[in-house]
């Protein structure tokens, strides 16, 4: 995909990862809808747990834009929390870095199937490849995100969809540097694993991904390593990851 002269939405847009996404994709010569939940110059709000919210966004955009050419579903949180923490902080992560991919599709999807083109980017996580020591919602969710974007993929992508998943490992947001500031062991086992990387770097592999189409961009090409890893011998990857974590 060239970006240039194409409409892009992108969530979780008001910092972090969304934040720079939203410059390099304004920087390629793309007109860019930048979604928050907070109210920020330059950002639209919206809910992105709120399916009804997301269908008016899109149906917004469409009417001012005439299209949407890139939907970016980026959002995402992180809750810090195990097994016997309260169900509240599951069903948030659930909600923000899941079903928010798939209440977008729902309200995208079809506008891209009636003008036969479109392209669906959503963020995950090395952890949804992996795991996230400390961090059991996350480490769930982000793998149904990922799981979401393949069934994307494999249902679309004859049909004129393109979609990609990113899963960066360590970025240098507060969603990682103030966990890593705070001791956390999880993110200590992130940071351990390879680089923290920018947030700039980031969307330089995005925007070279998008260019070539592909599905799964790797910020950290080390993450598919580790996967791989993983996928041929589980129980030595799951010892290393005790290993890695006890340390």
């Amino acid at each position: 995909m060239d970006l240039q002269g194409k409409v892009a939405v992108v969530t979780g847009g008001a910092g972090g990862i969304g934040a720079a996404l939203a410059a390099r994709f304004d920087a390629e010569g793309a007109t860019v809808v930048a979604v928050d939940r907070v109210a920020l110059d330059g950002v639209r709000v919206c809910d992105v747990t709120d399916a009804e919210a997301l269908r008016v966004l899109v149906g917004g955009v469409i009417a001012e834009h005439g299209g949407i050419d890139l939907f970016c579903s980026n959002a995402g949180i992180a809750t810090g929390v195990g097994l016997d923490d309260p169900d509240d902080l599951w069903h948030a992560a659930f909600e923000v870095n899941l079903m928010a991919h798939v209440y977008a599709a729902r309200a995208v999807v079809p506008h891209m199937l009636e003008r036969g083109s479109g392209y669906l980017l959503n963020t995950a996580s090395a952890a949804g490849l992996l795991t996230s020591p400390g961090d059991a919602p996350y480490a769930v969710s982000k793998h149904g995100a990922v799981a979401f974007a393949e069934w994307l993929a494999v249902t679309y992508g004859d049909r004129g969809i393109g979609v990609s998943v990113l899963c960066p490992m360590g970025v240098a947001t507060p969603l990682l540097m103030d966990p890593l500031a705070a001791g956390d062991p999880g993110a200590q086992a992130v940071a351990a694993s390879g680089d923290i990387v920018s947030t700039e770097h980031v969307a330089d592999v995005v925007v070279a991904g998008l260019r070539e189409e592909t599905f799964l961009l790797l910020p950290h090409p080390q993450v598919g390593t580790f996967w791989a890893q993983k996928a041929s011998d589980p129980d030595r990857w799951l010892a290393g990851m005790r290993r890695l974590v006890n340390r």
